[in-house]
């Protein structure tokens, strides 16, 4: 697990049950043994070297790295960690970002840099609109709701969330056209991969402040220039790359019009991951389903 703290987790799942035998990738002795695999951007077809694999649990909350996998075994479950501190430190980001660009504290640093003292009013948008209304995307919902903003949800079908206007896949139009912050919470499907791209952003006529905080594949990172440059959108806060870490010679580093945040929105607590899995390794043994388990055809 790349840039995961392994023997650590290792550590927490043996404090919640001692019984566990536990081997660390790539060390592992008899792979015909393994019955329960925990997994994060693992590399292809790594998971066909277990042939009695009954059950995955990814170490966060995105699976993207399990579907994309040609080797996942066809019939066995896997499921993604939901953690109440992965809830409030995307809240606690999210909330940042939009405060950051409407407070103009951006601009301000860079006109610290010039020893430059002009004043600039904040930027009054409220309406905020989330695409994604998982259990991150709607906590998210609600807690927007608490300090004053509009809120507007999008998913590939219609939810119902209090006090917030639900939109699916046939009304992105509706959902786009007043928007003055726009939340990319989206699993990365198929379906949903490149979906921040021109046609997106021709679409959203109020010039939203975009924030991407669910994959870096969402994005069609040419499109997102052209789109700063057309003045589609009023600029970008960025959490996720197509390649992590972004590489230095990236054009992204040198715009200001875009913010960048090397991953951390929300960071997977070790000791909540493992009671989430513990009791699926023991749903496994006892042949019960999964808790957040993920429905392989919808991808999430």
């Amino acid at each position: 697990m790349p840039n995961r703290n392994t023997e650590r987790l290792a550590d927490e799942l043996k404090q919640i049950d001692h019984s566990l035998e536990i081997e660390i990738w790539p060390d592992i002795k008899n792979p015909d043994t393994v019955e329960f695999a925990v997994v994060w951007y693992h590399p292809q077809n790594e998971l066909l070297k277990f042939p009695n694999l009954k059950a995955i649990s990814s170490y966060g909350a995105g699976v993207d790295h399990i579907l994309s996998d040609s080797g996942l075994p066809a019939q066995v479950p896997f499921a993604r960690i939901v953690a109440p501190t992965l809830v409030e430190e995307m809240n606690e980001y999210v909330l940042t970002a939009i405060l950051n660009h409407k407070r103009r504290f951006t601009d301000f640093k860079l006109q610290q840099s010039n020893r430059l003292w002009k004043p600039y009013s904040k930027r009054n948008g409220i309406n905020v609109g989330i695409m994604g209304l998982g259990q991150l995307g709607s906590a998210l919902a609600q807690y927007l709701l608490n300090f004053g903003f509009i809120v507007k949800g999008w998913s590939q079908s219609k939810k119902l969330i209090k006090n917030v206007a639900c939109y699916d896949k046939q009304s992105l139009d509706d959902f786009l056209i007043d928007l003055d912050y726009l939340v990319c919470l989206l699993p990365l499907t198929n379906e949903t991969e490149h979906i921040l791209n021109t046609d997106l952003f021709k679409r959203c006529h109020n010039k939203p402040y975009l924030i991407n905080v669910a994959r870096g594949k969402h994005l069609n990172e040419s499109d997102l220039i052209a789109a700063l440059n057309f003045g589609q959108i009023s600029g970008v806060c960025l959490d996720v790359f197509v390649e992590e870490p972004l590489p230095a010679n990236h054009p992204f580093w040198q715009d200001e019009r875009i913010l960048i945040t090397p991953h951390v929105a929300a960071v997977t607590d070790v000791s909540e991951a493992a009671q989430q899995i513990v009791e699926n390794y023991r749903r496994m043994r006892q042949s019960q389903p999964l808790i957040n388990e993920v429905n392989r055809e919808k991808g999430y």
